[in-house]
């Protein structure tokens, strides 16, 4: 908050992002944050034990079913979720029972009580897809607006929940739940706020009302929970007061509660009798509609109004400070002037929109009738960008990035009547964590937000004067604080329409204490090792070691920073690193079926404290076990206490697994038979256990996330496995076949990958709203989360490589708005314990015609969402549905567009040139290993594809969708690009086909997670010699996979292409380079999207069975 006499903008730059970021303040008043382990007292916060974060805040159990709580629809019975209390042994027997061995194995076999489980069933749910008003085609995507009805006890994808009957009609809708069942599917409970802005049809639950919040939590105090308004406050482990918390003071929230923060409108009374928010929902604002004061009608709804030249948006805080003057602030001291002056503005308006939406007629590029059996070549040769949305270039210059923020139509139909004709999808595509090389960052003790539906003032509000804004979103006029008109860039008073926040559509603000429910979590990382005998044979230990080990000084964080490591066979080890000792002591519990920790206190440990006693460990632990005959894999119980040993804090569980699970809880069998690999229909992509996701719904509320690396050559039920990292919010990384020896590409492949993961950007305890125009709904979500509170994900842990979609109908007609906007706000800690949030805002027209939402469609955009879409039609349907549906995307988006909009019939498969490529990427979406159909492709392969679809930002997933093919043995320096005085030449782009390939030539092929150099049988000796450094065609080796560097000018442009194509992505693509007549060649073609396979059409034929169904 305010205080006097310090200087609000304070301009700098932070390493948080990876890049230089520009810092601002806000003026005269700079609000004090945490930047250090030790947290102000001012803040409320106990400042006396900063390494001990277990100390600061005490864990605490629900004694009653909270609303909300992991939406599993019904009432739920939550059990406590750890015996421990903070900086306690567990009450269990003497440690007699436990082994202490100074790294040596021994065992026991202790008794102890049953570890708690959450006892809410999750029952599973038939296919529920919204039923289209095409009900006969089965398989095809319906665009129709009205979201599915939902049984309470069913798991989907949905946000808004409307009781009703799920249907089991098996079409497929664009704006329906594309689930699967049981756990694969979301679920919201009927007792969560409902969704707002749109995103719950009127009348099927009331809305909340959010209230202020405090800015002040005292110390020492538990926190207070998510009960239901006027329910006791839960407290752990000691049964709580009756009633609500004191009401001189809001205690910490609890620490076991993504869950409980999100559940439900949670409210305490504060010492003014106001009414104080103690949930994430509350603090980051709630859905649409959210009104905090009784709001003004909304003025000018015709919006005759200027658009830009305003705030940009500001962090997912909950309510903005009051301005100068006002209850809880002290004035400036500095003198302006006083009483509203004149804003001069310019005129970016509606009338400027609609010259510009009038001269959508007038490029015919986009809507050019394109005969695709006639023009083949039409391929773009240089990567294909996003288009541009046709707005004033005033507002233009100010959107979001569309690496970001992306919509599958730029142009926003009207109407859902417009919308169906069409029959694309609408949607939107985040990245909202990228690594960025420019972020400004703004420290301000006013964080201006719309009092109504909480938008954060962004480049597309409108000014009304200089005193007054209209947010976008929902059209309320708010007052611009006192604050806000001193811009800290320009240090000018009066200015507000040039502060950083309103010329930046992506900002990330340093939140206030009142953006948090509890002190910054520290960095706490723990590591989940298999030691048993089948993954001692595979390497992977020392290769994950000595990564370890070399990137230890790496790993994000600061002073507070924690770190621990469990291993695991048929028994669990646990490692002491106490301070002290000489070497780490290993502490092994043998009852699995029963889990405790032991001396939990010394199991992680500060980094930097005991950097010495966790090297000697690292470089041990590949050889403790290599005499190990143990066999069995107990990968559940090994969850199970990492997860019980994480959950005072939260933090990052990353756990290594290389077999199918055999012992205790969690225990899978085989479900894999190779010759049932082509059946679609009876190929297992669902879950067999809902063991991993109710861990996961488990560590997702104890903000916990878990990382799943899968090193494994045979059948591990990925599946099931892979619950664990989708509804916490984590990752799956899998090595097929990993082994050190026998697969060495592999090794390198784990190296790069680990050393980007263990030291990339990390945000922990994060929560993620997206916001858009009031008439817009969202309904659908796509990623690695788990939905809180209806429309809010939660993201225990967010990293910079993960990307999310969501589906989206036009609810009700955007008549009279020429823009709507759309908003994403990331609430989370920082590695350095800086609560921040980030938010990305973007722009675009609306138009009244069909031809003009073709003329927007974003083709990449639209094969990505169908793509996830697809993802969960196989699950929760089946394979060749999927298929059926992606087919049927086409025929039905290019039916419409002969249908409606051609206006002089011609013969051919006719589409417009914005939708060209529609065709090709559904065909490259059909040969994908996700949903192509043949024997080659393992379960588990076809599933880890599955899940990078669901995770993948859209540029990756393009990439693994339709690769890129590049002449390289003639590589030039014309158009090169000039990168940190590297030259990378630029190649066109080829089309996949072998009528590209040249027998005399060499090829490089990127498919994203690997590439493939086809040298020919011809090729020039220059090439071979020079680049390849053999000297001749029959001496390339068969399994090659590096190219040597040598001092030629074709191999330094050679190399320099290739590493600057690596770059660019989080994963290692292993180059393989292969001979015409190489076992590899297979693979290579395989990618050939364009020519006929065993089991696909090639792309003439697929175009000649659209245009079948087109002119049928």
């Amino acid at each position: 908050m305010a205080q006097p006499g310090r200087p609000p903008a304070a301009v700098g730059h932070s390493g948080q992002n990876g890049a230089g970021e520009q810092r601002y303040t806000n003026g005269p008043v700079q609000n004090s944050l945490v930047h250090s382990s030790q947290m102000s007292d001012g803040q409320g916060y106990s400042s006396a034990v900063p390494g001990l974060y277990s100390h600061q805040v005490p864990a605490k159990v629900p004694l009653q079913p909270s609303s909300g709580q992991y939406n599993f629809g019904g009432s739920q019975n939550v059990s406590p979720l750890s015996n421990q209390r903070s900086g306690q042994t567990i009450n269990r027997p003497s440690m007699g029972h436990t082994s202490v061995v100074p790294l040596q194995h021994a065992s026991s076999g202790p008794q102890m009580l049953p570890p708690s489980q959450n006892s809410a069933a999750v029952p599973s749910s038939s296919s529920s897809f919204v039923p289209g008003a095409h009900n006969a085609a089965l398989s095809n995507w319906q665009y129709d607006q009205t979201p599915m009805s939902q049984p309470t006890g069913s798991q989907t994808h949905h946000f808004a929940h409307i009781a009703g009957t799920a249907s089991t009609h098996p079409s497929l809708s664009l704006s329906g739940s594309t689930n699967p069942p049981t756990s694969h599917q979301y679920t919201v409970s009927p007792g969560g706020p409902p969704l707002q802005n749109s995103y719950m049809k009127p009348g099927s639950v009331p809305a909340p009302v959010n209230r202020p919040l405090a800015s002040v939590f005292p110390p020492a105090r538990s926190p207070p929970g998510p009960p239901p308004v006027g329910g006791p406050t839960l407290v752990r482990p000691s049964a709580p007061p009756v009633g609500p918390p004191p009401t001189s003071s809001v205690p910490h929230p609890p620490l076991n509660s993504a869950s409980n923060h999100e559940a439900g409108d949670v409210t305490a009374t504060a010492s003014d009798g106001s009414l104080v928010q103690n949930s994430y929902d509350a603090i980051e604002g709630g859905g649409f509609m959210a009104t905090t004061f009784p709001s003004p009608a909304p003025q000018n709804l015709n919006l005759g109004r200027s658009i830009g030249y305003s705030y940009p948006t500001l962090p997912p805080a909950y309510q903005s400070a009051s301005s100068p003057g006002a209850p809880g602030m002290q004035s400036s001291p500095l003198q302006y002037p006083a009483g509203s002056q004149s804003f001069p503005q310019p005129a970016l308006g509606g009338n400027h929109l609609t010259a510009s939406m009038g001269r959508l007629s007038l490029q015919p590029e986009g809507l050019r009738p394109i005969n695709l059996l006639q023009e083949r070549n039409i391929l773009p040769v240089t990567p294909l960008q996003a288009p541009v949305p046709n707005l004033h270039e005033e507002i233009q210059k100010l959107n979001c990035n569309p690496e970001l923020f992306r919509c599958t139509l730029t142009n926003i139909p009207q109407t859902q009547a417009l919308l169906n004709k069409a029959k694309l999808p609408l949607g939107l595509l985040l990245h909202p964590f990228k690594d960025l090389s420019q972020l400004p960052v703004v420290t301000s003790s006013t964080i201006v937000r719309c009092r109504s539906c909480r938008t954060y003032i962004n480049p597309f509000v409108s000014f009304l004067d200089q005193r007054r804004w209209k947010c976008n979103l929902c059209y309320r006029v708010n007052d611009v604080p006192e604050e806000f008109m001193y811009n800290p860039v320009t240090r000018v008073y009066g200015e507000p329409h040039k502060r950083p926040e309103v010329q930046n559509a992506t900002i990330e603000f340093m939140a206030p204490s009142e953006y948090m429910l509890r002190p910054p979590q520290p960095p706490v990382y723990l590591f989940v090792f298999d030691v048993s005998h089948n993954a001692i044979e595979t390497g992977y230990l020392n290769t994950v070691c000595k990564t370890l080990l070399d990137n230890l000084d790496l790993l994000p964080g600061n002073t507070r920073t924690k770190i621990g490591f469990i291993t695991f066979d048929s028994t669990i080890h646990f490692y002491s690193l106490q301070e002290g000792l000489s070497q780490p002591q290993m502490l092994i519990v043998s009852d699995i079926e029963d889990v405790f920790i032991p001396m939990p206190e010394n199991l992680l440990v500060n980094l930097n404290e005991n950097k010495e006693l966790i090297q000697d460990l690292l470089r041990t632990l590949p050889q403790m076990f290599t005499k190990s005959l143990e066999t069995q894999s107990a990968l559940g119980p090994a969850l199970q206490a990492a997860f019980k040993l994480m959950s005072p804090t939260g933090g990052r569980i990353s756990v290594f697994q290389t077999q199918l699970p055999s012992l205790g809880v969690g225990a899978l069998k085989s479900r894999e038979e190779p010759n049932q690999r082509a059946a679609a229909k009876d190929i297992h992509l669902t879950p067999s256990t809902d063991f991993y996701k109710k861990l996961a719904l488990d560590c997702s509320g104890q903000q916990v996330a878990v990382d799943l690396f899968l090193l494994s050559g045979q059948y591990s039920d990925l599946a099931s496995l892979g619950c664990i990292s989708r509804y916490s919010a984590g990752s799956v990384y899998y090595y097929q076949s990993y082994h050190h020896q026998h697969n060495p590409v592999q090794v390198e492949k784990l190296q790069k990958e680990l050393k980007r993961y263990v030291t990339r950007k990390i945000g922990f305890e994060a929560v993620m709203r997206i916001r858009c125009t009031k008439g817009l709904s969202i309904h659908t979500f796509h990623g690695n989360f788990f939905v809180r509170s209806t429309d809010l994900l939660s993201l225990p842990n967010v990293n910079p490589d993960a990307g999310y979609a969501v589906q989206m109908s036009v609810e009700e007609s955007l008549t009279d708005m020429p823009v709507v906007s759309f908003q994403s706000a990331l609430l989370y800690t920082s590695s350095k314990g800086e609560r921040r949030i980030r938010v990305h805002t973007m722009c675009l027209p609306v138009v009244t015609t069909l031809s003009d939402v073709y003329l927007g469609a974003d083709v990449q955009a639209i094969t990505g969402l169908l793509a996830n879409m697809a993802v969960d039609r196989s699950v929760s349907a089946s394979l060749s549905d999927a298929r059926d549906a992606l087919v049927n995307a086409v025929i039905d988006s290019l039916s419409a567009y002969r249908s409606l909009v051609l206006s002089i019939q011609q013969p051919g498969l006719m589409a417009p040139y914005s939708l060209r490529l529609f065709p090709l990427h559904v065909l490259a979406l059909l040969k994908q290993k996700a949903f192509q159909t043949g024997t080659n492709i393992r379960l588990d392969e076809r599933i880890f594809t599955m899940c990078q679809v669901k995770n993948q930002p859209l540029i990756y997933l393009m990439l693994m969708t339709h690769p890129n093919l590049y002449r390289v043995d003639n590589l030039t320096d014309e158009g090169a690009l000039n990168i940190n005085d590297r030259t990378i030449p630029q190649p066109p782009i080829l089309q996949l086909s072998v009528e590209k390939l040249s027998r005399d030539g060499a090829y490089l092929m990127d498919a994203g997670s690997v590439m493939f150099m086809w040298v020919g049988k011809n090729c020039g000796q220059n090439f071979i010699s020079q680049v390849l450094g053999v000297p001749s065609y029959a001496s390339i080796p068969q399994n090659m996979t590096h190219l040597p560097e040598l001092e030629t000018a074709e191999s330094i442009r050679t190399i320099a292409f290739i590493s600057w194509l690596r770059e660019q992505r989080p994963f290692f693509p292993i180059l393989y380079i292969i001979r015409d007549e190489g076992p590899l060649k297979s693979s290579f073609l395989q990618n050939m999207i364009e020519d006929r396979t065993e089991s696909a059409l090639s792309y003439y034929e697929f175009l000649l069975h659209i245009q079948q169904q087109v002119n049928k």
